[in-house]
């Protein structure tokens, strides 16, 4: 009777949930483990993102008959040509943005105030909003209370330099090494899967590979361009702090779906305080801006869409978001795409498997 598929199988959740629960009264020993894991999480995370963009340039440099490690070098020295030239054509004109995006910031929300007085005066807005008198009031204290948790958040300025400082100081160091020895991660993975499993394993190993190196370089690609081209269009319309907005909406679209959204808001805001005409055209920018991105770069870069539904996107990414920030937001999808590779290999074995131990299917087929 013990030995029934049912007695079994509850003996497996019970001695699993007591696990976890033995597990949850002793984690004060895991604290320094846990520590240590989020002190390198943000270097390990970029290094990996830094490993699949440069890995081809890596390989086609070998592949010229060029010592792997003189590639990465060579690799490093352009990087720093390339952040060299950005300090002295971008960043000049970024700084001065900013800084005067920082100076004006109490006259953008009284600009934004008389913007939304001149609008409640016109009988359109009153057709459409009948009693929302105090909407510019109301929306001039969220933006406020939206500055001041920006300026509180400079608090933590000395935690924020000293990450930084961490992830300097080690991601040279560990993309180094992840380009030059990144091969042989994958024999080491394998070895440890059982023999029986070891083709699937490798198998699983090449797909999840693919499907990383595919995402991550081609939404690089995409978005930077998506950047160029918002900046020449903010350019063409007269927007103020145009190469900083178009600076933000590119980490943003990072972010899938809800990217673009959040990425529009500061620029429509931004236009807003100049002219609703102005913010009209910064919404017409944006939107051929994204269609150029969907419709016609995403088909010739990316040559096919993810297979995952944008609800089941948009639910990751707010899951991502609650357990980890901006962080967990940004890896939800790549986490979530290795689980289903994952997943589904393992749920092919297991039919495999049941369709050669029933008795006559194998004849059959």
């Amino acid at each position: 009777m013990l030995q029934h598929k049912y007695f079994r199988t509850s003996f497996a959740i019970i001695t699993f949930l007591l696990i976890l629960y033995l597990g949850s009264k002793v984690m004060f020993i895991f604290t320094p483990l846990t520590a240590i894991i989020q002190l390198l999480l943000v270097p390990m995370m970029l290094s990996g993102f830094m490993y699949y963009l440069m890995r081809p340039l890596v390989s086609f440099m070998e592949k010229r008959k060029l010592n792997r490690s003189l590639s990465i070098l060579l690799l490093y020295v352009v990087m720093i040509g390339l952040f060299v030239l950005f300090w002295a054509l971008v960043w000049p004109t970024l700084r001065e943005q900013i800084q005067n995006f920082i100076d004006n910031t109490p006259k953008l929300v009284q600009g934004l105030q008389d913007q939304f007085n001149t609008l409640q005066k016109s009988p359109l807005f009153s057709r459409f909003f009948p009693g929302e008198s105090d909407m510019a009031s109301r929306l001039s204290g969220y933006l406020n209370n939206a500055i001041n948790w920006v300026t509180n958040s400079m608090s933590n300025l000395i935690g924020v330099v000293s990450s930084i400082v961490v992830v300097i100081a080690t991601l040279p160091i560990i993309l180094y090494y992840m380009l030059k020895d990144g091969y042989k991660l994958s024999p080491i993975v394998q070895s440890l899967i059982p023999k029986k499993y070891r083709k699937e394993g490798q198998e699983t190993l090449k797909d999840i590979d693919s499907a990383l190196s595919s995402f991550i370089v081609t939404r690089v690609l995409l978005n930077v361009i998506l950047g160029v081209i918002l900046y020449i269009g903010f350019l063409l319309i007269g927007l103020p702090y145009s190469l900083l907005l178009a600076v933000i909406s590119v980490p943003l679209n990072f972010i899938p779906y809800i990217g673009s959204l959040l990425a529009a808001i500061p620029v429509v805001i931004v236009a807003f305080i100049e002219s609703p005409t102005l913010a009209i055209w910064s919404v017409v920018i944006v939107v051929v801006a994204q269609q150029i991105q969907d419709n016609v770069l995403s088909p010739i870069i990316y040559g096919k869409s993810l297979d995952v539904h944008p609800l089941t996107t948009v639910l990751l990414v707010l899951v991502g978001g609650d357990f980890y920030g901006l962080i967990g937001v940004l890896i939800a999808l790549p986490v979530y795409m290795i689980a289903k590779i994952i997943f589904l290999r393992i749920y092919e074995i297991i039919v495999a498997e049941r369709v050669e131990e029933t008795p006559g299917v194998q004849k059959e087929l």
